[in-house]
């Protein structure tokens, strides 16, 4: 089978491999879809994840190809997806309902070969899968497995935004976007921040209420001119940045939620200094969240499915395998709008 896979520090190889084989407890997927995210961006280019060779890709939608005799949930011809946040079940987080918290780190890409490849082992199928609604394409499946998924639990469970309450968006890419999306459907007034016209263009769409370009005003200034000086109740930082996560916490008001859904490089490098007065003296929070355990995507699903919550817009390109290097070479330009979803596995 074709297969992108990653041999070193940006060398990513377009190469024939074998077609793996599902456990007793696993299922074999033929990918339809998988979005070229952030994150691989960063295993790319060794920020993290320094393990050779592997299959990256960890958005991924297709078709059941083969399940295991102990898989339950699944058989050939199903349409799936495959959550970003992989689990095996045993360990204390997934007893506990934390399954994306779960020491296997089964995370596609990571864990195990992922979905810049024409098929797919997936371990234990029944706890890392989803079925994927009849009326949403693959290609919107995949933004839903991690990006969407990572911007609708930070709304709705680290935020837990209510109705009324500010809500400022730091980066319009999937994550951010997602998150505009779903605080504007739970009623909050959202500020989109972004330093592209056209990512801000996609935020008004899919809800925001004000936009902010960064690269031509002061955002933390210009998010208290429009809440009168008040300040947010809830910051949303889903670029991964330093310097924006200390922007994001400027933007509170008292008793306000920075909630911190991009990874940053690892190491000094990656992390922000954040003033420990403010903190105190206005009874802060900083909250961490990180994708969603399984039972999470059920909901979201539904509500994608039903149009209450719009996904479309951010699929703005479509490309194969081999157009994946060029995408990540425009990350690193900041170059890239949306979501781009490789869709032909062929070359």
């Amino acid at each position: 089978m074709k297969a992108l896979v990653l041999e070193g520090v940006e060398q990513l190889i377009l190469k024939d491999v074998e077609k793996p084989t599902c456990d007793k407890d696993g299922m074999l997927i033929k990918v339809m879809a998988n979005g070229v995210c952030r994150s691989d961006w960063h295993k790319w280019h060794g920020h993290y994840s320094r393990k050779y060779p592997m299959i990256l890709g960890h958005e991924m939608c297709g078709i059941v190809e083969e399940a295991g005799e102990l898989v339950e949930r699944f058989k050939a011809g199903d349409r799936v997806m495959i959550p970003v946040s992989g689990s095996e079940g045993t360990c204390d987080m997934c007893k506990s309902g934390h399954g994306n918290l779960c020491e296997s780190y089964l995370v596609p890409g990571i864990g195990y070969n992922g979905g810049f490849a024409e098929y797919v082992a997936v371990p234990y199928a029944d706890r890392n899968a989803e079925y994927l609604p009849d009326n949403l394409s693959f290609e919107e499946g995949a933004i839903l497995s991690c990006r969407y998924i990572t911007g609708f639990k930070g709304v709705v469970e680290a935020a837990k935004v209510k109705i009324g309450e500010w809500v400022a968006v730091y980066g319009c890419g999937g994550v951010g976007l997602a998150s505009v999306a779903t605080a504007s459907k739970m009623g909050g007034f959202v500020i989109a921040v972004d330093i592209k016209e056209e990512a801000l263009k996609i935020a008004e769409e899919m809800g925001a209420d004000y936009v902010i370009n960064a690269s031509k005003e002061d955002p933390v200034e210009a998010i208290k001119k429009i809440t009168k000086g008040k300040g947010v109740d809830a910051a949303i930082e889903a670029l991964g940045n330093k310097n924006v996560v200390v922007q994001c916490f400027n933007s509170l008001g008292k008793l306000g939620r920075l909630i911190q859904l991009g990874v940053t490089q690892l190491g000094p490098e990656g992390d922000a200094s954040i003033p420990i007065n403010p903190l105190v003296q206005g009874e802060l929070s900083i909250v961490g969240s990180l994708s969603s355990p399984i039972q999470g995507f059920k909901p979201m699903l539904e509500l994608v499915a039903a149009g209450k919550l719009n996904v479309k817009p951010l699929l703005t390109e479509t490309c194969c395998l081999s157009d994946v290097v060029s995408v990540f070479k425009r990350m690193d330009n900041n170059d890239v709008v949306g979501a781009v979803v490789v869709n032909d596995f062929t070359k």
